[in-house]
C-alpha cells in the first residue's frame, strides 16, 4: 500500500552578504530546537501568500531584516523528507516543498536573530567550501542542487 506523503509549502533564502559579488559569503544560522542544525532561512507559505511575499515576511521574522535584493529564483519546487528522528508533534509533515531564492543583503542591512519568536541562536557567513560541511545532513543534497544551479547560471 502506497501512502501519499504530505509536504509543507515553504520558501528558502540563499542569503549572500552585502559584499557580493566581490566576495561570495553565505548566511547560515543554527536552529534553536535542533542543536547543530545549520541552515538557510526558510519558512512556510501562508494561505493566499505568494512565495515572494513569504520570502520577505520570513526573512523579517527570522533574521530581523527584509532589506534584500532578489538576484534569482530556482525554477522548480524542491521536496525533501524529514529524517525519521524528527518529532512528529513538532513537525507534522513528512517533509517540505520549497521554492528557493538567491538574495543579497543590502549594504545597510542589520541582522538580528533576536526576533519576536527566535528560531536561531547564532549565525555566521561562510565561504562556498565550508557551506556543505556546516549544514544539517538531511538538507545537504538540496543545497548542493540549488547552489549548483545558481553557479551554472553564472550567479555564483
Amino acid at each position: 500500500m502506497d501512502t501519499k506523503k504530505s509536504y509543507r509549502p515553504n520558501v528558502a533564502a540563499v542569503v549572500l552578504s552585502s559584499h557580493y559579488p566581490r566576495d561570495c559569503e553565505f548566511f547560515l544560522a543554527q536552529r534553536i530546537d535542533i542543536q547543530g542544525a545549520w541552515q538557510f532561512p526558510q519558512g512556510g507559505i501562508d494561505q493566499g501568500e505568494t512565495p515572494l511575499k513569504a520570502l520577505y515576511r520570513e526573512l523579517l521574522e527570522e533574521i530581523g531584516t527584509d532589506a534584500i535584493e532578489v538576484i534569482a529564483e530556482y525554477p522548480k519546487w524542491i521536496t525533501y523528507d524529514f529524517p525519521p528522528t524528527m518529532p512528529k508533534k513538532l513537525y507534522p509533515f513528512d517533509g517540505q516543498k520549497q521554492k528557493y531564492f538567491l538574495v543579497r543583503l543590502k549594504n545597510n542591512s542589520l541582522i538580528n536573530i533576536q526576533t519576536l519568536s527566535p528560531e536561531f541562536n547564532c549565525w555566521c557567513f561562510v565561504k562556498t567550501q565550508d557551506l556543505f560541511h556546516k549544514v544539517v545532513h538531511f538538507k545537504r543534497q538540496v543545497y548542493r542542487q540549488v547552489i549548483g544551479y545558481f553557479r551554472k547560471e553564472g550567479y555564483l
